[in-house]
């Protein structure tokens, strides 16, 4: 009974979270002041988490989960539903696809959306892929948001 409930415990205490979204929704934005206010985050967009293919390097995720309890995860990729029961939260951040096609414009540090196929693939992607997002988020917030509104909803999540 005891094992049973200081497993329990450590659950309770364990807070992961995964934020989705399309291309130029605000993800990299709300880690990075995640990050500024000290808490764990990963971009899967970089240092190879996310590979040629597109799908997340599976092993690799699941020992990042393995030896972190608290961290928030950004994604958006075909196989992040294998991952769901790892995650206590899937937090959708969106906006309509003309804010979506505004900031991968105006954005720098990544080129991805200022090629016209770019664009194109968001706009398809918003059609096909955000409903899936959509329907597999415990949570939707909305990407025009302050970010640090965004940060407030995702720390009281985290706990």
């Amino acid at each position: 009974m005891r094992r049973e409930r200081s497993a329990a415990a450590y659950r309770r205490r364990m807070t992961r979270i995964l934020l989705t979204g399309m291309s130029g929704a605000g993800k990299s934005t709300l880690l990075t002041e995640l990050a500024r206010r000290g808490h764990r985050t990963l971009d899967t967009d970089h240092d190879g988490w996310t590979l040629p293919d597109g799908r997340w390097d599976e092993p690799r995720i699941a020992g990042l989960l393995d030896r972190e309890p608290h961290i928030v995860v950004s994604g958006a990729v075909e196989n992040q539903g294998a991952f769901r029961d790892r995650f206590e939260h899937v937090v959708l951040l969106s906006a309509p696809l003309d804010v979506l096609l505004a900031r991968v414009a105006a954005r720098t540090g990544n080129d991805y959306g200022t090629d016209p196929a770019d664009r194109e693939e968001i706009r398809r992607y918003t059609r096909e892929v955000e409903p899936l997002l959509r329907r597999s988020a415990d949570v939707e917030l909305d990407g025009r948001r302050a970010t640090a509104d965004l940060a407030d909803e995702l720390e009281r999540l985290l706990g």
